[in-house]
């Protein structure tokens, strides 16, 4: 998979821009501020029409602009295609693929795969739960859009059993009337998301531990597995029948302790990857340097299992990474990188693999 082009019009400081990539390796260069980052943010939002950095729109849309627009053409082994993107402050988005009308998110995610790597995810292993599932929802998303669909639901579902359990106090008889409803619905989808998260992690475990051992040149075993919050070993999550009976339970027996703290306790909102040196904890045992190369043999990790199930290599987006790393992953990841398509950002080119270089200035790209 390759991303050929993207045209760009209002969007962050960027007033108009029009990139091309090269196949291999695209380089950014450009001081702080200047808009490197926006152009991969720009990438990214095409792809999985979410940002990285935001979760409003408007603050997307260049200062006094009434719209912007993004248009990215990008190819995979049986054709081109394209995704386009128009935002309008109060409007709900216009998404196009292949000059369709997009209705549903989950219509065009996956149509283009990527890998973000920022310097917040140097901090994947220490920090908390929530940033894992969101490394898991946005790598597994790509792949399947039915989890996509289910993630949707799962979580309307989940603010509306909320919004039930807040009111709980004042009108306990409609909140008994509807609950069982309610946590009904969110165990089933939680059972569905459970099992694809358990599945991908157990594929993603083995080109951790590859990456991991390439890197350090360490006999240390690290291991990711998933810790639902339902009931059981890991294991137990390929039945879903049982793992949605585990949520129910668990989302029937408890209303005393939800009512108390105002929102629902159990689901895949809770959980968490378990992550483990030689069956230690990594985020309390393992040392800054291995929290590092474990962060970074995950995103890799994502890489290759989005090869494996879609039988082509997702494009890189490296966002100023290369300046956190020290010497040996710097040039480890760069030998990673050989054979697929990487778009990097960067103060400082020196010690990056050879490629294109695309400078960046004002939001200007040359």
């Amino acid at each position: 998979m390759e991303c050929n082009r993207i045209r760009i019009k209002h969007f962050r400081n960027i007033t108009e821009a029009d990139v091309s990539f090269d196949p291999g390796v695209n380089i950014l260069v450009g001081e702080n501020a200047q808009g490197k980052t926006n152009l991969l943010e720009a990438i990214h939002f095409a792809a999985l029409g979410k940002s990285f950095r935001t979760t409003h729109d408007e603050e997307l849309i260049q200062f006094g602009e009434q719209f912007c627009d993004i248009s990215l053409d990008f190819s995979d082994s049986v054709r081109a295609q394209n995704i386009s993107v128009r935002m309008m402050p109060g409007k709900r988005r216009q998404i196009e693929h292949n000059h369709v009308k997009i209705t549903r998110l989950s219509d065009v995610v996956g149509a283009f795969r990527t890998v973000l790597f920022c310097p917040e995810h140097l901090s994947l292993i220490k920090d908390g739960p929530s940033e894992r599932r969101n490394y898991l929802d946005i790598a597994i998303s790509q792949l399947y859009p039915v989890y996509l669909k289910s993630l949707q639901r799962y979580h309307q579902i989940l603010k509306q059993r909320n919004q039930l359990i807040k009111r709980a106090e004042d009108d306990r008889k409609t909140f008994l009337d509807t609950v069982e409803f309610w946590s009904s619905q969110l165990a089933h989808e939680a059972a569905v998301i459970a099992r694809y998260r358990y599945r991908y992690l157990k594929m993603a475990s083995e080109h951790i531990q590859g990456c991991f051992a390439e890197m350090t040149g360490e006999r240390e075993i690290p291991n990711a597995v998933y810790m639902g919050s339902s009931h059981g070993e890991p294991e137990s999550y390929e039945d879903a029948e049982a793992t949605e009976k585990a949520y129910f339970e668990l989302l029937t027996t408890h209303y005393d302790r939800e009512i108390g703290v105002g929102s629902t306790l159990w689901g895949i909102h809770k959980d968490d990857i378990d992550i483990r040196i030689n069956e230690k904890s990594a985020r309390a045992f393992a040392s800054q340097g291995q929290q590092r190369s474990l962060a970074l043999s995950m995103k890799l990790a994502e890489g290759e299992v989005c090869a494996k199930i879609c039988g082509e290599k997702p494009v890189f987006l490296f966002d100023d990474v290369f300046s956190e790393l020290d010497s040996s992953r710097r040039a480890y990841l760069s030998g990673k990188m050989k054979d697929r398509q990487v778009i990097i950002t960067t103060c400082e080119p020196s010690g990056i693999m050879g490629g294109k270089i695309i400078s960046v200035e004002n939001g200007c790209y040359r």
